[in-house]
């Protein structure tokens, strides 16, 4: 599989899913950070799910996924909302995401 399952928080199902996404290994993941990342699953088609968000975030963190609480669970909670929101409004066609996943910038608007 791949190194993913090394970060905590991340088990198996986890790990395909960010694959799937085009994040392949726990490098790429600490590079994007977990905003980025699941921006990244999202745009890929997972379904958001704040605790998938926070957990990430705790994960990286090097912190149990129930540590997350008060001040810091409500700020996660509003960047999540905020996270959300913006990926309804501005949605990536299928072409877009896949442009992303590789690196390629996308077309200029006309």
């Amino acid at each position: 599989m791949s190194d993913l399952t090394s970060v905590p928080n991340i088990g198996p199902a986890t790990a395909r899913a960010l694959i799937g996404a085009g994040i392949p290994d726990a490098a790429t993941l600490r590079r994007l950070g977990a905003h980025e990342a699941y921006r990244t699953l999202i745009n890929a088609g997972e379904r958001p799910h704040f605790i998938g968000y926070y957990v990430l975030h705790m994960g990286l963190q090097g912190r149990p996924w129930n540590d997350c609480r008060g001040a810091e669970k409500a700020a996660l909670r509003a960047q999540f909302d905020a996270l959300v929101a913006e990926t309804r409004a501005n949605p990536l066609s299928a072409i877009e995401a896949e442009l992303d996943q590789i690196g390629l910038p996308r077309p200029a608007a006309v």
